[in-house]
């Protein structure tokens, strides 16, 4: 359970850049969102407590001064500690411009985490949001206003700590070429000429900075788009994994299998209970 005070908009249509919902949640112990895979950026920023965020087979403790980014299309989970539940304030957007702008501050899910000292200033912005929530030209502009402050601050405290290594720079063009091909037979040596490097050095420091193999790293997404389309579209199994770079039905059923447990059938089954 939570103790949540939220707004959402409509989506954004043709936009550069849409706020789609923002707000502030008091956690009970244990309280967990997810898995779920969302359509649109998602910054978290944690003002008391402490939890775990999960992404890409990876936990992240992560505790008051701290935030997360969710990104479209990546399933995620994340759980308050048992002992003392988070509180946080969180915003989320979409168009056009979002993944310039959350490049632009040095984030990315392969690097999702922040830090900031300024909580006050974080908690005042979303604050000031719920206090403009219609529908007014005014207001609307009031919200971004606040949106492009949250950002600014947050942006300030991760150009302090981000590593000095061109490594990021290779690492997120080669993560945007795999999200745009994943449904192409994409290989290592493809990734990494895109990118301009040798494929040694390439998975090298692909390895270093997520925490997978190129190759895992594909499986994984492809894996999360399977699992995005089973639960938002009424395409067959096959249909999914061709839509998700599969050559075979079967190699998306027999990797599915080895993750979950079940069938992509049976999952889809089990949703609608």
């Amino acid at each position: 359970m939570e103790n949540a005070v939220s707004f959402s908009l409509p989506t954004p249509q043709q936009k550069s850049l849409g706020i789609i919902t923002f707000g502030h949640s008091i956690t009970e112990p244990c309280h967990k969102y997810g898995p779920a895979v969302r359509s649109y950026y998602l910054l978290h920023y944690i003002l008391n407590g402490k939890g775990i965020f999960s992404v890409n087979q990876t936990d992240y403790h992560l505790k008051a001064g701290q935030g997360f980014l969710i990104a479209p299309d990546y399933l995620t989970t994340y759980t308050a500690d048992a002992a003392e539940p988070w509180t946080y304030v969180w915003v989320g957007f979409s168009g056009a411009e979002a993944s310039r702008l959350i490049a632009s501050i040095g984030l990315s899910q392969e690097q999702p985490v922040f830090e900031s000292a300024e909580s006050a200033i974080l908690h005042r912005c979303v604050t000031n949001m719920l206090l403009h929530n219609h529908s007014s030209v005014a207001d609307t502009l009031a919200v971004l206003g606040e949106f492009y402050q949250f950002l600014s601050v947050i942006a300030a405290s991760s150009q302090e700590i981000l590593p000095k290594s061109d490594g990021n720079l290779y690492v997120r063009q080669a993560a945007d070429y795999i999200h745009n091909h994943f449904a192409e037979s994409l290989t290592v040596e493809e990734i990494a000429r895109h990118v301009g490097l040798n494929r040694s050095y390439f998975s090298s420091i692909f390895k270093e900075q997520t925490g997978q193999t190129p190759i895992e790293y594909i499986q994984n997404f492809r894996l999360t788009k399977a699992v995005h389309l089973l639960d938002s579209s009424t395409l067959s199994v096959a249909a999914v994994a061709y839509s998700c770079g599969y050559q075979q039905p079967e190699s998306l059923i027999r990797i599915f299998r080895m993750r979950y447990g079940i069938s992509p059938a049976a999952y889809r089954k089990r949703l609608h209970l």
